[in-house]
């Protein structure tokens, strides 16, 4: 199986990322689920993370997300995950419980089968909070596990670039 992303690609992403993140001075936490920590390990990756990444979770059971991220079932009454309403509480908690300017959060399914909730492989939502808010739906339709993760860390990345081209700055 050949990833849909080759590795240096991811870094050139993250690489940009960092800079970006270091020129404003601002930080970053991350809170993933099926991509496994990939999007954390690209960031840190980058020399100098101690600089701007505070800290990363991946949630991928109830345990991880009742003790990592301290949330009860009355923060999730109405809300289930792999969507968009618990991706932006997944980014929200991280990012007050790390005291960063921006958080990364994800929740989907990545393959070869849907998650227990019936998101097909290759779902998910992305949600980035900070000065700006936001949230990516990907759907890749593609089964297959490892490129559905590198898919879903490059939207990620490239969703925040995005939020701070928008902005008119540069990153």
């Amino acid at each position: 199986m050949t990833a849909i992303l080759p590795v240096d690609t991811l870094t050139r992403l993250a690489t940009n990322v960092a800079a970006g993140l270091a020129a404003r001075g601002e930080t970053i936490a991350v809170c993933e689920s099926s991509m496994g920590g990939l999007l954390s390990a690209a960031l840190v990756a980058i020399p100098g993370a101690s600089g701007y990444f505070l800290g990363s979770a991946t949630i991928y059971t109830l345990t991880s997300r009742k003790h990592l991220l301290g949330m009860d079932e009355s923060q999730l009454t109405g809300v289930r995950p792999a969507t968009e309403a618990y991706a932006l509480l997944c980014a929200r908690t991280i990012q007050k419980k790390l005291g960063s300017t921006w958080a990364l959060a994800e929740t989907g399914a990545t393959g070869p089968d849907a998650n227990p909730y019936m998101d097909p492989p290759g779902t998910a939502w992305i949600a980035i909070t900070g000065p700006k808010e936001t949230t990516l739906h990907i759907e890749t339709g593609r089964h297959e596990r490892e490129n559905n993760m590198w898919r879903f860390a490059e939207l990620a990345l490239n969703g925040l670039y995005e939020i701070w081209q928008s902005e008119g700055k540069k990153p």
